[in-house]
């Protein structure tokens, strides 16, 4: 299953989000970025939210697909991931994408980047997940240039050659060693979010080695 969350932030216009938007099983619309999807062609499944951005005549026209919640504590975006995993049976492999989350004013683009990595360790907030959202769900975040993946432990990925590839952490504890970049990693101290930005793929996949579980964030750039 393939679930969309688009929130109302820059309507994507880049091949890779607005195919995935094409495929998507379910759309989740984050308040008002319903108007933008309804312009885009397309009508979402539900609209989740406070509704405090969404104008009366829409609220009304599809309360049928609205969701309300009231709650101060959770932006829109992460109370429909919350529905989202309400949705899914069981067992079932599903993917969460979560389009629209940047542009706009940039205190909202950094708040939902950071949420990205409370949402991949729902389950148990304490505890370094395998994937884990649950063991078949995973999450992430499309933009127009790339992919943001949140990372708890070493892993090996695919990339290209000169495709680019940043690392954020906020861990100085951390030591992480690299294979297939062009610039090494193992004496970074991560205190800074810039601190591993800005790298490149040397080949056809990378890897990173931490020295211990910790939330990392990678954003892999769509290579040429």
């Amino acid at each position: 299953m393939n679930i969309v969350i688009l929130g109302d932030g820059d309507f994507p216009f880049a091949t890779r989000p607005l195919q995935i938007l094409e495929q998507a099983d379910i759309i989740i619309c984050c308040d008002a970025s319903v108007l933008k999807l309804l312009k885009y062609g397309k009508t979402p499944d539900y609209i989740v939210g406070d509704m405090d951005t969404l104008d009366q005549v829409y609220q009304e026209r599809y309360k049928h697909l609205i969701r309300y919640s009231g709650c101060r504590e959770t932006n829109d975006q992460t109370k429909a991931f919350s529905f989202a995993l309400g949705l899914i049976p069981g067992g079932e492999k599903t993917f969460i994408h979560i389009l629209g989350a940047t542009g706009g004013r940039e205190d909202h683009t950094l708040g939902n980047i950071s949420l990205l990595m409370d949402y991949a360790r729902v389950g148990n907030i304490t505890e370094p997940f395998k994937n884990r959202v649950g063991e078949n769900i995973t999450v992430d975040m499309v933009t127009d240039h790339g992919v943001f993946i949140p990372r708890f432990d070493s892993f090996t990925a695919a990339g290209v050659k000169g495709q680019q590839i940043s690392i954020f952490s906020f861990d100085p504890t951390l030591q992480i060693k690299s294979s297939g970049l062009v610039y090494p990693t193992g004496q970074v101290v991560f205190d800074l979010w810039w601190k591993a930005s800005l790298n490149e793929c040397t080949g056809r996949e990378y890897t990173l080695e931490f020295s211990h579980p910790a939330s990392v964030l990678i954003f892999e750039n769509y290579a040429g």
